[in-house]
């Protein structure tokens, strides 16, 4: 196998397929990266069993040799990451090393057979659908931070992608706060429910942070792949079954307080300060047109705020995680936000009064 090619076009696919590969692996093969050459064109694979992310590069000039294997993914990264800007590369193989030149610089990096190189699911059939990446990048960021964290009960430790007429929704929750977003997206009919671990979502954040064109999402029984450009990712499903979310919504909530969003989340960041460095816990005070937020921890030190509000109904104390609030307040974006709450043992909605399709649930906590 022999190529060359250009050091700024390997570069940044080459980041990408690195980002999947584990550090720490079972197999010595899951810390190399699969290259293959092939009719002008260049694949890099990286994969960690779990997921798997192929980018594939033309090729230019007649000096190439077709063949496949697979070298140590961060050595390469950083080879090429140490060489100037737009350097050629020549890549090499010999017997069971690769050569890798640019300029007076010479590379020996070790190999492993391609045959030995793990690969998940040929076809993810199932229902695909086009979306503009804007609209997932959304949903990922208004729900991710609420995703449980290697959390027992594995099914919270993920995403739920829920495809209904028209309408993709992502759901997460970590049992103690839900996050749901919703995205009109035409052309779907079909109603599936799958769970894509932490993990996953993770990468498909990355990739979508770089100015993706509009991409396809394909959503099968047990992986779901992305398209976007020459990038194709792919990701185990989580074996689950997602908690009925939707039970969790209050639906009895007749106190709705309003206030200015980036007032609320100021004071509530600094009341955190001196809140338990453990619970987290503020106490809200409602009252008619104020809203008094306090704190205290072990060491007898307390912290009150007071933030004019909009809140008509019967004075209400009732206690929060600060970090769930600051979390829901940060993920919105409207100036104004609208607290919706029953008494002091019941969940909070949060939402954004102007703007539909998404929906926070914050649990109470007895302080």
């Amino acid at each position: 196998m022999r190529f060359t090619i250009n050091r700024e076009l390997l570069l940044k696919p080459l980041q990408q397929v690195a980002g999947v590969v584990e550090r720490r692996q079972t197999l010595p093969v899951l810390a190399n990266v699969l290259i293959e050459v092939s009719d002008q064109r260049l694949s890099l694979t990286g994969t960690d069993l779990e997921l798997e992310l192929v980018a594939r590069l033309p090729l230019e000039g007649d000096g190439q040799q077709l063949g496949e294997t697979t070298v140590p993914a961060r050595k390469l990264l950083d080879i090429c990451k140490s060489l100037p800007a737009e350097s050629e590369i020549r890549f090499e193989v010999d017997g069971e090393r690769m050569v890798v030149r640019s300029g007076r610089s010479r590379f020996t990096l070790s190999t492993l057979p391609a045959s030995d190189f793990p690969s998940l699911e040929e076809e993810v059939g199932g229902a695909s659908l086009e979306i503009e990446p804007e609209q997932l990048r959304r949903l990922i960021d208004n729900t991710a931070f609420s995703m449980a964290q290697q959390d027992v009960r594995y099914y919270l430790n993920g995403m739920l992608l829920e495809l209904g007429k028209n309408r993709l929704r992502a759901v997460a929750t970590d049992g103690h706060r839900l996050a749901m977003a919703d995205a009109e997206v035409a052309g779907i009919s079909e109603e599936v429910q799958v769970i894509v671990p932490r993990k996953g979502v993770m990468e498909l954040a990355r990739l979508l942070g770089d100015g993706a064109t509009a991409i396809r999402l394909t959503v099968g029984k047990n992986h779901v792949r992305l398209v976007v450009g020459d990038i194709t990712f792919t990701t185990k499903l989580v074996d689950g079954k997602f908690p009925e979310y939707e039970r969790v919504i209050p639906k009895d909530t007749p106190r709705r307080v309003s206030a200015d969003r980036e007032t609320l989340r100021q004071a509530l960041g600094r009341v955190a300060i001196l809140s338990n460095e453990k619970y987290r816990g503020v106490r809200l005070q409602l009252s008619d047109g104020m809203l008094r937020i306090q704190a205290n921890n072990p060491e007898q030190e307390e912290a009150e705020e007071e933030v004019s509000v909009s809140f008509q109904g019967d004075e209400l104390e009732i206690g929060f995680n600060v970090s769930y609030l600051i979390d829901v307040l940060n993920a919105l974006h409207g100036t104004e936000v609208q607290l919706q709450l029953g008494d002091s043992n019941s969940s909070a909605v949060v939402v954004d009064p102007n703007t539909s399709g998404t929906l926070y649930v914050v649990m109470p906590m007895r302080l």
